[in-house]
C-alpha cells in the first residue's frame, strides 16, 4: 500500500484534508481487492472474537482496522476511535485531527456479497482524546462512507454538499460521479427491520401500518420495504433513490436507544444526508444537534427525505388513542 500516491483528484477537496482522504481511499482500494477476492483468498467471514461492545468480530472487520489504523499515522491524525477498540488511539502527537472510523459496517454480509463499507468521522482534534469526539455532531468537518459494491466508491462531504466517487477499474483512480449528491424529494420506499415489528413502540407501528396499508390507507400510495442489513448500503439507496430508513428504539433488552452508534455511525451518516438536503434525526430530534455520551452510545436513527423523517416524527405527538392498533384515522391527517 503506498498513501504517497494520489489516488484521488485534489480538486475541490481541502487542501490539509487532501492527504487524509487521500490516505482513506487508498487503504479502500486495497480492501477493495481483497474483499473481491472472496474465497479465493483468506477466510474474511469467519469469527474471531468480539468488539469492544460485545458484537461478534470478522477477520476482515479486524485487517480492515489496523490497514486503516497503520496508514493514517502519517497524515495527520492525532486521535483514532475505531468501533473495533475500546478505547481512542494516539497515533500522531503533533497530528491536526480526530478520526472515528467504523472499518468495515456490515461484515455479516461478506460472504454473501452484499455491499458493504466503510464510515469514518472527521473532527478537529482537542488536546483530550475523548473530548475530541464526545461533543456535538455538528461540529464534524467531513464525513464519509467508502462503498464496497458492484462499484467500489467514495460518499463524502466537507460541509458544502455531498460528493460521489467512483473507483475506476481502468485508472485506478477515484472519479468524480456526482458533484451535488441530493436525496430525492419522492419515493415509495422505506427500510427497517420489519423482524422486530412487535417491540417496536406505537407511533412507529403505526407509521410502519400506514404504509403498508398502501393506497387504502392514509398515506394514499403503495410502498416497498427494503431491508439489506448494511447501514452503508441503505444510506447509498437512500442518497440514490429516496425514501426513509428507521432504526428506532424499541423494547428489547439494550434496544432502548437503537443499535447504531452515535459517534462511528449515525453522526456521519446524518451530515452526509443532510448535506444532500435529507434530514436525520432520533425519531424526535436532529442527530447533528446531539452530543455523544460515550465513545460507544448508541442511539436511534430515521434519516431520508425530510418530509418523510417529519412525518414519521409527528406519530410521537398523536393522542395514545391513535396509535393504538387498527386505529385507521390518524388526527395527523384530517383536515
Amino acid at each position: 500500500m503506498q498513501t504517497d500516491e494520489t489516488i484521488i483528484n485534489k480538486d475541490k477537496i481541502p487542501e490539509d484534508l487532501f492527504p487524509l482522504i487521500n490516505g482513506l481511499c487508498t487503504v479502500g482500494a486495497d480492501l477493495a481487492k481483497t474483499i473481491a477476492r472472496g474465497s479465493l483468498g483468506q477466510t474474511l467471514g469467519g469469527a474471531v472474537g468480539e468488539n469492544s461492545d460485545g458484537d461478534q468480530q470478522k477477520a476482515l472487520d479486524v485487517m480492515a482496522d489496523d490497514a486503516f489504523a497503520d496508514a493514517l499515522k502519517t497524515l495527520g491524525v492525532r486521535w483514532y476511535a475505531s468501533e473495533e477498540q475500546e478505547v481512542v488511539v494516539e497515533l500522531d502527537p503533533k497530528g491536526k485531527y480526530a478520526l472515528a472510523i467504523d472499518p468495515l459496517d456490515g461484515s455479516s454480509n461478506i460472504d454473501v456479497n452484499v455491499s458493504i463499507g466503510t464510515i469514518f468521522s472527521i473532527f478537529e482534534a482537542k488536546d483530550g482524546a475523548n473530548e475530541s469526539f464526545l461533543r456535538p455532531a455538528k461540529e464534524q468537518i467531513c464525513a464519509g462512507y467508502i462503498i464496497f459494491g458492484p462499484q467500489t466508491g467514495l460518499m463524502v462531504t466537507f460541509g458544502e454538499g455531498t460528493r460521489f466517487y467512483i473507483l475506476s477499474p481502468d485508472t485506478g483512480r477515484y472519479e468524480l460521479a456526482n458533484d451535488k449528491v441530493q436525496v430525492p424529494e419522492d419515493s415509495n420506499e422505506y427500510a427497517i427491520n420489519a423482524s422486530n415489528y412487535r417491540h417496536w413502540s406505537k407511533p412507529v407501528r403505526a407509521y410502519i401500518d400506514d404504509c403498508r396499508d398502501g393506497e387504502d390507507g392514509v398515506h394514499k400510495r403503495n410502498f416497498n420495504m427494503r431491508w439489506v442489513a448494511s447501514l452503508v448500503a441503505e444510506t447509498h439507496r437512500i442518497l440514490t433513490r429516496g425514501g426513509l430508513f428507521l432504526y428506532p428504539s424499541d423494547a428489547r433488552p439494550d434496544y432502548a436507544q437503537g443499535r447504531l452508534r452515535m459517534v462511528y455511525e449515525c453522526a456521519p451518516m446524518a451530515f452526509l444526508v443532510e448535506q444532500a438536503d435529507g434530514l436525520a434525526t432520533n425519531e424526535h430530534d436532529r442527530i447533528l444537534d446531539q452530543t455523544a455520551s460515550e465513545l460507544h452510545v448508541r442511539t436511534p436513527l430515521v434519516f431520508g427525505t425530510p418530509y418523510k423523517v417529519d412525518r414519521l416524527a409527528s406519530y410521537h405527538d398523536l393522542p395514545e388513542k391513535e396509535v393504538s392498533a387498527l386505529f385507521a384515522s390518524r388526527g395527523l391527517y384530517r383536515d
